[in-house]
């Protein structure tokens, strides 16, 4: 495989675990908003989609490291 592969790997790991830090970040910044109230559904979303995003990050270094 060629060199490109793994650098475009590397980097869209890199984006996609900022990107789950950030929308972690608002999610809790956004529960402590809300205070003692229910949190609002748009709080879930947002764990949900760092969570996910963490975890797209990881499964992407994964394949990386398979790549070469």
């Amino acid at each position: 495989m060629p060199p490109i592969f793994k650098a475009l790997a590397t980097i869209a790991a890199w984006v996609l675990f900022i990107f789950g830090l950030y929308r972690m970040l608002i999610g809790i910044i956004m529960a402590f908003a809300v205070g003692p109230a229910p949190a609002a559904v748009q709080t879930y979303f947002d764990f949900a989609i760092s969570i996910s995003s963490i975890t797209l990050s990881v499964v992407v270094m994964r394949l990386r490291q398979m790549l070469g």
